[in-house]
């Protein structure tokens, strides 16, 4: 009998998961996102801050990045809740633990994580072990992004015919351009009032000088992996392309802007980096 393949998290899920857990143990208060059941799914075991990628020095910026778009997407999903949308998707969800850290919001909702079908399988049996379970109103969608992924989304009853919230930060640079383009404009034919968050890479000539050796020693992992880097933005660019999918108005949300919103008046000069960075666009 030939063994099964083991199912295994994916290695940047892991890694953003295990960043957000550092912001709360490395930074001091106040904390942009307070995540450490993500630190449990992916069970890394007690020397994970030794690891290279998890320097406490060197990842300040990343980590501060993915607090921050992290709390930026959440802080969209209660702000449309308020508003009455009731639907909420996340595109390449990874270690995501909003359905598990904020239920009293998304109980409300029905959340919708797409992501492929190994890792999917290994956070449904991580969240079974844990305790939290898979409630009827959290669907786990295992899907091929470079395929049918909006009918496996559909036929876990996403209702296009009603506005969504639909994130997808961390996914667009493992995608080809091509792919993106489809991807944003499946999501621009959701009902007006729909919102999309999404996150782009910038080229490495983009990123700030000090962090473009850990931009590509970032690329150089990803390629090693064999998820290799992709699709690179600049934000006109990334504009362009989401404004020529259908959508009706989608805006650059800067670095700069997410320091205003979540790292003022801190005394450690925790700041994100612009390295990857959101848009917002709305049907």
């Amino acid at each position: 009998m030939t063994a099964r393949p083991a199912v295994l998290p994916d290695h940047t899920a892991v890694r953003t998961a295990l960043w957000r857990a550092l912001h709360l143990r490395a930074d001091p208060p106040p904390h942009v996102i307070e995540d450490e059941i993500g630190l449990r799914l992916a069970d890394p075991g007690d020397d994970w801050r030794s690891r290279p990628d998890m320097d406490e020095r060197e990842t300040r910026p990343v980590r501060a990045s993915i607090a921050a778009r992290a709390r930026f997407v959440e802080d969209l999903v209660a702000e449309q809740a308020a508003r009455g949308v009731d639907q909420y998707v996340l595109l390449g969800a990874g270690l995501d633990t909003f359905a598990q850290r904020r239920p009293e919001i998304a109980a409300g909702l029905r959340v919708f994580e797409a992501d492929r079908p190994g890792p999917q399988e290994w956070k449904r049996r991580r969240l079974t072990d844990l305790g939290y379970g898979v409630p009827d109103w959290l669907r786990l969608v295992p899907v091929d992004f470079e395929g049918d992924w909006w009918g496996r989304l559909l036929a876990a009853g996403l209702d296009p015919g009603r506005p969504a919230v639909v994130a997808c930060t961390g996914v667009t640079m493992y995608l080809t351009r091509d792919a993106v383009e489809a991807s944003f404009r499946q999501v621009a034919t959701l009902a007006p009032g729909s919102v999309l968050a999404t996150t782009f890479l910038r080229p490495a000539e983009d990123v700030e000088p000090a962090l473009r050796p850990f931009h590509q020693a970032a690329e150089r992992g990803a390629r090693a992996a064999g998820t290799p880097f992709l699709s690179y933005f600049t934000p006109p660019q990334i504009l362009d392309l989401i404004r020529g999918t259908g959508f009706r108005d989608a805006r650059h949300i800067p670095a700069e802007e997410l320091t205003r919103r979540y790292f003022t008046a801190r005394p450690d000069g925790l700041r994100p980096s612009r390295a990857e960075e959101l848009v917002l666009a709305t049907t």
